[in-house]
């Protein structure tokens, strides 16, 4: 009989198996997308829609996935349930047939996404709030791998040509049976390795995993490093997941020997939406998701026709650049890491968002009117893009970081899924209006200063509230919002 400590290991490897699995889903079916809908007959603006509804559909989902997790606790359930979203929508992308059903195939597909919300959930209750952040990064981080990893599997995708029964398989229609067919392994993964353990704060209070680690050495089980190395939904990390869970779960010890005392009331029983997410520090976070979001990827929708336009960049100068800024952010986590020994989540957040002021108004003097030469302009380029990225780790981990310590625990299923949502919102956003105003860089650019001046302000007017409020632990103190 496996202990509270094996359980906790293998549930949050599972995790990181999914987050993996999402990355490697968005880097295979990415870059053959366009081609695939051309093959299909669709107008150009299918490409927008066909990327959005993805985000749409997870947009709605994981609020909805959210509240359900923090009323059951049944996340395991939920996991499986939103799998099967991720099954038939790659299944559909295989089939293809018309571009309706390719775009109907990422609506799907899309549901399964919203799941993520369940899971911070999950791993907001049955972490610490000196270790939660940790964890974060470690399940974000499996992402970015998949991000990186995913790229080597379309070598082989690519080589596809046969049929299957009635189905054409090419470097096309491939990315969907193959991601149906990992999804499915997935969910067995889920079944046999993932537990619904209890939330840490349902033990008796001298039975507390923390106290007795405590008991001794009163030491936090990660250092203030690991505290602020999470990031954002669709964010990058580069710490190894077995290695943050091996720290972790080696330190906490086997099962108290009394049953933990699962609370069965409603976490919503005395739940104010307007309290929760109308406090100032909440909105100021939320509106940083927003607006980094949809700065990155209004960035990224210009910059692979401004690398076209001026230095000729096809397919494989685009995937080195891609590559290069990979390794660049990665770095970036690194820096952040070993900043915030020193420094608090708000100090971080404010550097990140002069980093990015500045990178903003670097775009605007030289990039939207390029001029030089040749080598010049590639110069200003790469010292855009990599401004650009430098600031996005300090955002993005400091707004995590604060966001999971200001909402109540007890409903956090629903508030990371209002988080996500936010974020879901700006990447549709994002790119629709980049992808309008490829030729008028200055009016693009200008309105990203003007939200990046934005939330610069409101981050200078709330500072002093950017801070860990008072750690509630149980249910009847949810309501007062964390």
């Amino acid at each position: 009989m496996m202990d509270y400590r094996q359980k906790r290991k293998l549930s949050f490897l599972t995790i990181g198996l999914i987050f993996l699995l999402s990355g490697v889903e968005y880097a295979v079916i990415l870059p053959t997308i366009w081609r695939y809908l051309q093959l299909l007959e669709a107008p150009p603006y299918f490409l927008g829609l066909g990327l959005s509804a993805f985000s749409f559909s997870a947009l709605v989902s994981g609020p909805v996935f959210g509240h359900w997790s923090d009323k059951t606790r049944a996340t395991k359930t939920i996991i499986l349930f939103s799998n099967v979203f991720e099954i038939v929508g790659n299944f559909m992308y295989f089939m293809g047939y018309s571009k309706w059903l390719l775009l109907s195939s990422r609506l799907v597909a899309g549901i399964g996404a919203g799941a993520g919300s369940s899971i911070f959930g999950f791993l907001t209750r049955t972490t610490l709030p000196d270790e939660r952040a940790g964890v974060f990064a470690a399940v974000m981080a499996c992402r970015q791998a998949g991000l990186l990893i995913g790229p080597a599997f379309n070598i082989f995708l690519r080589l596809c040509d046969f049929k299957l029964g009635p189905f054409v398989v090419n470097k096309y229609t491939s990315p969907g049976i193959f991601m149906c067919g990992m999804w499915v392994l997935m969910q067995f993964a889920v079944m046999v390795l993932y537990w619904d353990i209890p939330p840490l704060d349902s033990f008796p209070e001298q039975h507390m995993p923390l106290r007795e680690v405590r008991g001794e050495e009163d030491e936090p089980l990660m250092s203030l490093e690991d505290e602020h190395m999470a990031a954002a939904e669709d964010s990058y990390g580069s710490v190894s997941p077995e290695q943050t869970e091996t720290q972790l779960s080696s330190e906490l010890p086997p099962s108290p020997p009394d049953s933990p005392s699962l609370d069965t009331s409603d976490p919503f029983e005395n739940f104010s939406a307007s309290q929760e997410f109308l406090r100032e520090e909440v909105v100021v976070l939320l509106t940083a998701q927003f607006i980094t979001l949809f700065n990155q990827t209004a960035l990224e929708t210009m910059v692979t026709p401004l690398t076209q336009k001026y230095f000729g960049f096809g397919e494989l100068g685009n995937s080195v650049m891609y590559s290069l800024c990979g390794v660049e952010v990665i770095a970036g986590f690194f820096l952040v890491r070993w900043l915030s020994r020193v420094l608090e989540d708000r100090v971080v957040l404010a550097v990140g968002l002069l980093i990015c002021s500045v990178a903003c108004v670097w775009c605007l003097i030289f990039l939207a009117n390029p001029q030089g030469g040749f080598a010049f302009e590639l110069i200003e380029f790469i010292i855009g893009v990599f401004l650009q990225l430098l600031g996005l780790p300090f955002v993005a981990v400091s707004q995590v970081s604060l966001f999971s310590k200001v909402t109540a625990e007890k409903t956090q299923g629903f508030s990371q899924g209002v988080r996500r949502s936010v974020g879901g919102l700006a990447t549709i956003l994002g790119p629709l209006w980049a992808g309008g105003l490829i030729g008028n860089l200055y009016v693009m650019l200008g309105m990203m200063m003007l939200l990046l001046t934005l939330i610069m302000i409101m981050m200078v007017l709330s500072y002093e509230k950017l801070v860990e409020l008072p750690r509630v632990e149980h249910a009847e103190d949810s309501e007062n919002g964390g």
